[in-house]
């Protein structure tokens, strides 16, 4: 209903804030007159409500025309000049526009701005073109504050993870991914909820004064609304179509931008991130430097930096950083996706449920690669960089083997399981992992801390129980044929002993496993057991040999030796490790961090977000000290314990696993130029060179070349015996 209300021409009631007031002053009778003639109207008769700088020569009332004010407006420095931004030039001054209380910082264009109301102007801004920009008094600008008597109704909430909201957290503008899962994932520890909603407020004084603000050197231009808008330094919004209860954050090192026809409602976007051509988000938190464009639609869901997402659908989403998603026929819902994942044409995820409420959801670990049209029931789970083919999945998943490959055989048969694939036909993959997002990591500043070692405490855990879960299903499957040797053990231990010490002897076996937790009803048939257990353990020896050599390098220690090994035995054992965001951090240190915040240790985000980078700084330590648990681990003894064979076998296992990675990355990229399939399309060699370039041109091979020769040799100084 559209209200009204009657005024005589006596003035109307303002009043001005008290912090704008410095080296401002009133309107002289000569000014009022030029802006009169100019076309300029005020609902106060006499300009009252109008201050501009005091500083002699910094007013000019010439570069005002045709512009109605109202409210109080407040004016910096308004001399002659011209704004430049890219093919954008544009006369300093207020033209054809309606204000009111505004306050303008110095050298800001205002043009063609029908309605402006509520609004903070920093230095050299461009606005131009606007239909309506206004703010609230409550405006809270994409946090989940609430303000004044607001009912907690009014809060806004994102409902990550699951469509019920059940595991929903409350935006702000320093929100990481670490934070939404810590938040997103631990909902029974009412305590822990109730504190995190606390740390949210802090700073919220709940006053109803709010108002819009848009800083230094921002430019908007050709743009239909923003209200309740907090716009950082240098961003670039032209032709937007709605912005409503946002924060873009933006400044001269991570300029944001924002393009055609965009629609955002009720979020924060993160700085250096580009948003384009129709696409629209609503309940949302969008990292650092990241992309979405042609018409991608992110609702109710938090997207980690240096993400990329175009044409698709997510819903209800907590995505770590590093997530690619491209197509217009795909689309995810109700997930929590852990980073360095790529969602391919045609894959539904989230299509199927598995009651009858829309309250399932899938959880994948970091590397998540799902084949084109592939679609999965809810629930379903995998480990670290799992590789999916193509199929429609319609039994709940379990996928415990990291760096497998998983195909759909039938919908009423066993899913085919290769363990370790990725180890043994896709080695350039590892290999360049961390060199690839590296290149990628646009930020400036680094909130978030982003593993993108695909070898990592993490990914090596989920390692060691793929490798317990291949001697028990070797086990089951020895004692199913009679195999002597298990049938003659006399406890479960002995058992598992035998079929781990038929692993070992029977390097060219050939036969299968059933996993029947792998699926739901059907399970899973693994394929490559015995290749599968030998990659695991090599790559778990590398991991374990790396980590130490990068520990005693660092540490100035030329050789690994029983002191060397004292000192680093006096280190925390962790055996338990979380993936937080894209940060790898020890379970127990969440644990103890979620403490902290429930006694009132960590009152703020801030803190928080120091308690993480405090980890990263001991995380070579904790490493290091993992790596001599798997050490042990493998070779079932105390590191004390090991003899120069032992150190033998490891460098000689790691060097192969070294060796091969720089060599299958060679294999691989040199396939690209000789496979006459991939060189057909061209008239010549010239051609494809000219398309393709050649081999020597890639970076990445000449860097891992020597870093593969570095690795070699430091392994055999340091580890050698």
């Amino acid at each position: 209903m559209v209200s009204i209300s009657y005024f005589e021409n006596s003035n109307l009631k303002f009043e001005f804030p008290n912090d704008v007031k410095e080296n401002k002053r009133p309107l002289t009778k000569e000014e009022i007159s030029i802006l009169e003639k100019n076309l300029n109207k005020n609902e106060q008769a006499d300009w009252s409500n109008v201050l501009v700088s005091s500083i002699p020569g910094e007013f000019d009332p010439e570069l005002i025309h045709n512009t109605h004010f109202s409210g109080f407006v407040v004016l910096g420095r308004l001399k002659k000049g011209i704004l430049k931004y890219h093919d954008l030039e544009l006369v300093i001054g207020i033209y054809n526009s309606s204000i009111g209380d505004v306050v303008t910082k110095d050298d800001v264009v205002i043009s063609n701005v029908r309605y402006l109301r509520n609004y903070r102007i920093g230095n050299r801004v461009i606005l131009f073109n606007i239909q309506e920009m206004s703010c609230t008094n409550h405006a809270k600008f994409g946090n989940g504050w609430l303000k004044g008597e607001e009912p907690e109704s009014h809060r806004v909430w994102i409902g990550v993870g699951n469509e019920n909201d059940n595991r929903a957290v409350l935006p702000f503008e320093s929100l990481i991914p670490a934070d939404a899962y810590i938040w997103s994932r631990r909902r029974a520890d009412k305590k822990l909820m109730e504190r995190l909603v606390e740390l949210t407020e802090q700073g919220n004084t709940k006053k109803l004064d709010t108002y819009g603000i848009v800083e230094d050197e921002a430019v908007i231009k050709n743009t239909t609304l923003l209200k309740d808008a907090k716009i950082g330094s240098c961003a670039y919004i032209k032709g937007a179509f709605k912005l409503k209860n946002i924060t873009v954050l933006s400044s001269a090192e991570e300029e944001s931008q924002i393009g055609e026809g965009v629609e955002l409602v009720n979020g924060i976007m993160g700085y250096g991130s580009h948003i384009f051509y129709q696409a629209v988000a609503v309940r949302f938190v969008i990292g650092r430097n990241c992309q979405l464009k042609y018409g991608a639609r992110l609702l109710n869901s938090i997207l980690g930096d240096n993400s990329t997402v175009s044409c698709c659908e997510l819903l209800n989403n907590l995505i770590f950083p590093f997530h690619e998603q491209h197509h217009n026929s795909s689309f995810l819902i109700a997930t929590t996706m852990m980073g360095q994942s790529n969602i391919a044409a045609g894959a539904t995820i989230g299509s199927n449920h598995n009651s009858r409420s829309p309250d399932g959801e899938i959880i994948a670990g970091r590397g998540f690669w799902p084949g084109l049209c592939s679609d999965f029931k809810h629930n379903s789970k995998f480990a670290s960089f799992v590789l999916v083919a193509k199929g429609s999945y319609q039994h709940e998943l379990n996928i415990t083997y990291p760096f497998s490959l998983v195909a759909f055989r039938a919908e009423s048969e066993p899913v085919h399981i290769i363990p370790a694939y990725w180890f043994l036909f896709n080695m350039f993959a590892i290999a360049r992992n961390k060199f690839k997002f590296k290149k990628r990591d646009k930020r400036v500043i680094k909130v978030q801390h982003i593993e993108t070692d695909p070898l990592a405490p993490d990914a090596m855990q989920e390692v060691l129980i793929a490798v317990d879960r291949l001697i028990l299903l070797t086990r089951d499957y020895l004692k199913k044929i009679g195999e002597e040797s298990v049938m003659q053990a006399a406890s479960d231990a002995e058992e598992l002993q035998a079929a781990k010490d038929y692993l070992h002897k029977n390097t060219e076996a050939d036969f299968t496993l059933f996993d029947e937790l792998a699926q739901k009803k059907y399970g899973a048939t693994i394929f490559k057991p015995v290749k599968a257990y030998k990659e695991y353990r090599k790559i778990l020896k590398y991991f374990a040999a790396r980590s130490i050599v990068d520990y005693c390098k660092s540490n100035g220690y030329p050789k690994f030796s029983r002191e060397v090994l004292k000192h680093m035995e006096k280190i925390s054992l962790f055996d338990r490790w979380q993936n937080v965001g894209g940060q790898i951090i020890p379970a127990l240190k969440v644990d103890q961090l979620c403490e902290k915040i429930k006694d009132g240790t960590i009152n703020t985000w801030d803190e928080v977000h120091a308690y993480y980078d405090s980890c990263v700084k001991n995380y070579e330590l904790y490493k290091t000290r993992y790596a001599l648990y798997i050490l042990e681990r493998l070779y079932s003894r105390s590191i004390l314990e090991f003899d120069s064979d032992i150190w033998q076998d490891i460098v000689d296992d790691v060097t192969i696993v070294s060796t091969d990675m720089y060599r299958d990355s060679i294999y691989s990229r040199r396939k690209d130029y000789t496979d006459p399939f991939r060189a057909m399309t061209y008239e010549n060699q010239e051609e494809m060179t000219a398309v393709l370039g050649t081999l020597d041109d890639n970076d990445f091979l000449h860097i891992l070349r020597a870093q593969t020769e570095s690795f070699n040799l430091d392994l055999r100084v340091i580890l050698g015996v």
